[in-house]
């Protein structure tokens, strides 16, 4: 099949210096609206890759992100808010990035043009056969994603993809591609913007639908999140109150008593 790589062709706009900052803000508005039809036309890949990681995470496995630039941030954004957000250890979903934590702030040149470190980086995480690997790229043609991608095929690791072209190499080596085809760039090539958007959709579909199967939404209430700042306490006090029929302050105390929403509906006795 051919492979035409649409996040790298010419935007449909010209002349954006001219345009005024309204004319630029409704613009990209407009093209972002095309994003989540975009997503929506890739569910059935979506589907097929959840139940994936869904089966080999009840089985004692990890999910791993692995990208490069802005796919390689959005991995590792997607992977630090699991813990928090519904009380998973840190290790079961683990973003790596091209040239390692430094990248992500900072631009490390030419790191995802290696061959070898992507793989090298799941072995430092003792990557085995009940993992699960997403490489994330728009471009879909990443050496650093591709390269580690091919090395758990051929050590029977489950892959899987999130790219923004059809018919890429990245798609072709994972085993559950997803292809969100968003077209073009407002501002030609920069794939921070829609497919960037597209993939945070997606990965947001991918481990939230995850964490729901594993069990770690009650309702539609996040009873395993931590009680990490007072944000989330007075939350989870509002969940109580909800859920228990009592006061906020008969929650706060058995919050302190239990440590968690969970807990504490598991343990309440009128």
């Amino acid at each position: 099949m051919t492979f035409i790589k649409t996040t790298e062709q010419d935007s449909n706009y010209n002349h954006l210096e001219k345009m005024s900052i309204s004319e630029l803000l409704s613009t990209i508005n407009n093209e972002d609206k095309t994003v989540p039809l975009a997503v929506e036309k890739s569910l059935p890949q979506i589907e097929t890759l959840t139940e994936q990681i869904v089966r080999q995470l009840k089985k004692g496995g990890r999910l791993f992100y692995i990208g490069a630039g802005t796919s390689g941030r959005l991995g590792i954004l997607d992977a630090s808010e699991c813990p928090p957000t519904f009380g998973v250890p840190h290790e079961l979903v683990v973003g790596l990035i091209a040239g390692g934590d430094i990248a992500i702030r900072k631009a490390v040149e030419f790191a995802e043009d290696s061959t070898n470190q992507g793989w090298k980086d799941l072995q430092e995480h003792n990557i085995t056969t009940k993992d699960v690997v997403v490489g994330i790229a728009a471009s879909g043609t990443t050496p650093y994603v591709i390269s580690a991608l091919e090395a758990c095929n051929k050590n029977d690791v489950i892959t899987g993809c999130i790219t923004c072209n059809k018919n890429s190499p990245l798609s072709h080596v994972s085993q559950f591609p997803i292809e969100v085809v968003v077209g073009p760039e407002f501002v030609t090539g920069s794939s921070r913007m829609k497919a960037g958007t597209a993939q945070k959709l997606v990965l947001n579909m991918l481990s939230t639908t995850t964490m729901i199967q594993l069990g770690k939404v009650k309702g539609n209430k996040m009873v395993d999140m931590q009680l990490s700042n007072n944000k989330l306490v007075d939350r989870g006090e509002k969940m109580l109150v909800s859920e228990l029929n009592i006061d906020q302050k008969e929650a706060k105390q058995l919050l302190q008593e239990f440590g968690s929403v969970r807990n504490v509906i598991l343990n309440y006795k009128k």
